[in-house]
């Protein structure tokens, strides 16, 4: 799908005779004896008792032909649709029952478990950018994304803590006491070598990175026309950061919330509220540098 046209009706075919009244106001005034019709006169007359006065009042829509060059749909799981001048890309998981591939020479398809290969589609089509301090270091990206994947791990270790209390003093004191998890999930350590590496470089070596890390670290393009999808289909890479799921991917948000104990739900809820909802324009704008 990547045009949808309306075809809008009405009672009375009231839009088709706005359109025939139109016509006759353009005879009207391009023919000089046109005003001698009286039987086209009369037809006018009898026209604007029905539309009204359609020089004030637009009955036919500007636009009712919308093309969508990126998109996401619910089809066969969830996936993303990116159309560039050269080639449609579809990511989605192949293994779905029902999806087949069509048009292999128009169409390139990648699976949505090849982390490696929609990260160098998102590079390569200039729809992201990459972990440099030129905006790293200002927006607080990559210590968000460190706050999230600690929360993530608290909540697989203890999913029924009260966490209504819970501050950067006591994430701390949790981190500390379980350095072997944190460790073992290796992905706090990561972001915290990443920003050492950027303060000191200016940029992330982003090849040296295993493909799932990377989307850890980067963030869609903000001037791209895609920013929005780009960010939605990271999202589906760090499934730890609900906050970006809730911004972008309100469709996974959800099904993730649906698994959610009670206590998590309510700390969620809790962490939007004093983030996300607070200001939505400023949270986007400071840590995605989206300015709608």
């Amino acid at each position: 799908i990547s045009q949808v046209e309306f075809k809008v009706l009405s009672a009375e075919d009231v839009l088709g005779k706005a359109a025939e009244l139109g016509k006759l106001v353009d005879r009207l005034k391009q023919e000089p004896n046109a005003w001698r019709d009286n039987a086209m006169l009369q037809r006018m007359v009898d026209l604007a008792k029905v539309c009204g006065d359609i020089r004030e009042n637009a009955l036919v829509p500007d636009q009712v032909i919308f093309r969508h060059n990126a998109y996401w749909t619910s089809h066969f799981g969830g996936l993303y649709v990116f159309v560039d001048p050269d080639m449609t890309t579809v990511i989605s998981d192949p293994t779905v029952p029902g999806f087949r591939r069509s048009r292999p020479w128009q169409v390139s398809y990648l699976s949505i478990n090849d982390a490696d290969k929609v990260f160098k589609f998102l590079a390569s089509t200039g729809r992201i950018e990459l972990p440099r301090a030129s905006w790293v270091e200002s927006s607080g990206y990559l210590e968000h994304r460190a706050e999230m994947v600690v929360r993530a791990l608290i909540r697989d270790a203890e999913p029924n803590r009260n966490l209504t209390d819970v501050d950067k003093v006591w994430l701390q004191t949790w981190i500390h006491g379980h350095a072997d998890l944190i460790a073992k999930d290796g992905n706090f350590p990561f972001l915290n070598a990443a920003k050492r590496e950027i303060a000191q470089l200016g940029h992330l070596k982003i090849e040296d990175v295993p493909p799932r890390q990377r989307f850890l670290v980067v963030r869609a393009k903000p001037d791209h026309p895609d920013a929005w999808l780009t960010n939605q289909l990271i999202s589906d890479f760090v499934p730890q950061d609900f906050v970006s799921r809730y911004v972008f991917n309100k469709p996974g948000f959800y099904k993730d919330y649906d698994g959610f104990s009670d206590a998590w739900r309510s700390h969620v809820v809790d962490v939007l509220k004093t983030t996300y909802l607070k200001d939505k324009a400023a949270f986007r704008a400071r840590l995605y540098g989206l300015t709608d």
